[in-house]
């Protein structure tokens, strides 16, 4: 399975980031499932693709030309997408993935989740769509999802393929589903 995942460049100040996300990279390694994500070799990117590879994973880095012309690529991947822009960045990243995760980041990781959010409610994408709510972080996020639900503004089937998971076991479970 391809799971493409969305996370930060930045590194975060929780020392739980770090332990999360490799302990996330490492399972996509051993588990034989490949990594799609941003390309990027810093902060909490750099560490999934690290620990991914580690582990005898295949990662493919998926990455706009304006991140290599400032040299922020990994290049120790298996292989790198490069592409003109963001949205054809992100396109490719839907394209490849089987199932999408989105670990705790900053708004470009917002943004990215939140278009797989919209997809899955639309019955577009047929892939489940995690939230890895580590420590708490989407929690505002789930609120505001089951406010939609109760404002008449979405529905418990639309929301249906959105999960919210507090742990990896959690994230195993989900897409041993699949």
């Amino acid at each position: 399975m391809n799971i493409t995942v969305y996370l930060g460049a930045f590194p975060g100040n929780d020392p739980s980031f770090e332990l999360a996300v490799k302990e996330l990279g490492t399972w996509i390694g051993k588990s034989h499932n490949a990594l799609i994500y941003g390309g990027s070799k810093s902060g909490l990117m750099g560490l999934i693709a690290e620990s991914t590879l580690l582990a005898g994973g295949e990662v493919t880095g998926v990455e706009p030309q304006f991140f290599i012309d400032s040299e922020l690529q990994h290049d120790g991947l298996t292989r790198l997408i490069v592409t003109q822009d963001m949205e054809e960045r992100k396109a490719k990243m839907i394209e490849l993935g089987d199932a999408f995760i989105a670990f705790p980041g900053g708004t470009g990781t917002l943004e990215e989740i939140a278009e797989i959010i919209s997809k899955v409610s639309l019955n577009q994408l047929d892939a489940p769509c995690i939230l890895y709510n580590l420590n708490g972080y989407y929690d505002h996020l789930k609120a505001l999802l089951a406010l939609m639900i109760e404002k008449g503004l979405s529905s418990e089937e639309r929301q249906e393929g959105i999960f919210f998971a507090e742990n990896l076991e959690e994230i195993r479970q989900i897409l041993s589903g699949k």
